[in-house]
């Protein structure tokens, strides 16, 4: 008998599945087009894959409690499948689902299957098509005792960082979707960021190729080590024809919609994720390429001076790319610490940044340090507050500022850069002008008010000054 079935052979699915069968574990494949299933068993005829052509032939080819990780796209399509696997499946049995699903959905499908007594797992899975082959970062989230049926599988196929396996139990029902989720936010943002970072040294700087692929190279060798950083210099390495092939990519992103869900979920929790919000604005703007030529005609530019080196430059540009990310990644790890609160999951900070160590996208040296911090800081409020990281802030503020400078001198648009800054500046000042808002409110709405003199509400006549 086999041990799991994998259900959906794209790319993701095909590699997970080689990925598991490598591992020794005995995997029946299926997919919903029949031909797909042939053309793997040709391309790989791995000894550890069994070919199904049906739901039924799939799960009757699974040992007891079948195991079964649905590799399908989000939405409606996890939903028709599940329906469909419902008449050949047990109490006991257990779905996992390894797509990009919504954690809304995960936690409605878990309550459903629960209900059949069916384990359901939702599960983020990292690290593209590489991590898929060669070890992704997996989050798992559902049922404790269902997970502990597939932990050995998970968590041998799963990278390994520090000899550890970048595979932990996140918690209750959509929780290992949701810490997915955030993980795609801080990955818009880190990108957004070193963008911004490259044209400013582009720009004011006039770093060439050449020099951005070294200063790229080099920090990657320091504290901004990781897996961006590194594929960023790479990237400054590849010519085409008489130029550089990144010079020939339309300035225009794409995405997929995991950064507007973690958007959507920071303002219903009422959580400042600024620099991710502006990363997901800043790939809107780029897709608005034809008027942002026309505006680049009307709309005048300040020229761009450089009053320091380049080498002082690089510098600012590395210390302050280090304040920017921190302040990023204790945006999203203060969502994930509200989400417990509202959705009545216990989470473990300091092991979903040993998680995010390697495999996933956003895998970088500083997680150790952040890991670190959340370990012995335990229950600290904000990332920022950690006494290792308040350091780095308090030495390295004063260059994001002078860069933000720079590049608000040169026209440089670098919104992502300027709310990290902003959140510090928000987050450090003990009287900020809410109360001037709350004034307002009062006057044109009568929302009342609280005092700094008073316990309770307050509501002022406010069109009785003009009496």
């Amino acid at each position: 008998m086999q041990e799991i079935g994998l259900i959906g052979l794209s790319v993701m699915g095909v590699n997970l599945a080689l990925n598991m069968a490598d591992h020794g574990v005995k995997v029946s494949i299926f997919n919903r087009t029949v031909s797909v299933i042939d053309e793997v068993m040709e391309k790989y005829d791995h000894p550890n894959f069994r070919a199904t052509y049906s739901i039924e032939e799939l799960v009757k080819s699974l040992s007891r409690p079948r195991k079964i990780m649905m590799m399908v796209k989000a939405g409606q399509p996890v939903d028709m499948l599940i329906e469909q696997l419902l008449p050949y499946l047990e109490a006991g049995d257990i779905l996992i689902d390894g797509g990009n699903s919504f954690f809304k959905d995960t936690i409605r499908r878990e309550k459903y299957l629960s209900e059949k007594n069916i384990f359901y797992l939702g599960v983020g899975v990292s690290g593209g098509e590489e991590g898929a082959r060669r070890g992704p970062a997996i989050m798992p989230g559902g049922n404790r005792t269902a997970y502990q049926a597939v932990e050995q599988i998970f968590e041998n196929i799963s990278a390994k960082a520090y000899d550890e396996p970048c595979c932990r139990y996140i918690g209750e029902d959509g929780s290992g979707h949701y810490v997915k989720m955030v993980h795609n936010g801080i990955e818009y943002a880190d990108m957004q960021l070193i963008s911004e970072i490259y044209m400013i040294l582009k720009e004011i700087g006039g770093l060439s190729n050449d020099e951005l692929q070294q200063v790229f190279a080099g920090w990657n060798q320091n504290e901004l080590e990781s897996y961006l950083i590194e594929i960023t210099a790479d990237i400054f390495k590849v010519k085409d024809g008489d130029g550089y092939l990144v010079d020939k990519i339309l300035d225009k992103a794409s995405q997929k919609g995991t950064g507007k869900w973690t958007n959507l979920e920071a303002i219903d929790l009422g959580v400042d994720i600024s620099v991710i919000t502006s990363a997901v604005n800043a790939r809107y703007m780029s897709n608005l390429k034809s008027e942002r030529v026309k505006v680049s005609e009307m709309l005048d530019a300040p020229a761009k001076t450089l009053t320091i080196t380049k080498e002082e430059l690089v510098e600012l540009a590395r210390h302050s790319l280090y304040v920017a990310k921190i302040v990023c990644y204790a945006q999203g790890f203060k969502l994930l610490d509200k989400a417990q609160e509202v959705y009545n999951w216990t989470l473990n900070f300091d092991e979903i940044a040993r998680i995010f160590r390697g495999g996933c996208i956003i895998r970088a040296k500083f997680l150790n340090d952040i890991a670190a911090a959340l370990t012995m800081e335990k229950g600290v409020q904000n990332l920022i507050m950690a006494h290792f990281f308040r350091n780095i802030i308090n030495q390295h503020l004063p260059k994001l500022r002078e860069i933000m400078t720079l590049a608000v001198q040169s026209g440089i648009a670098v919104p992502a850069m300027s709310a990290a800054l902003a959140y510090i500046d928000t987050y450090r000042t003990a009287d900020s002008g809410a109360n001037l808002i709350q004034a307002q409110r009062d006057y044109f709405g009568a929302h009342t008010f609280e005092r700094t003199d008073q316990e309770g509400s307050f509501h002022y006549d406010w069109t009785g000054i003009n009496e």
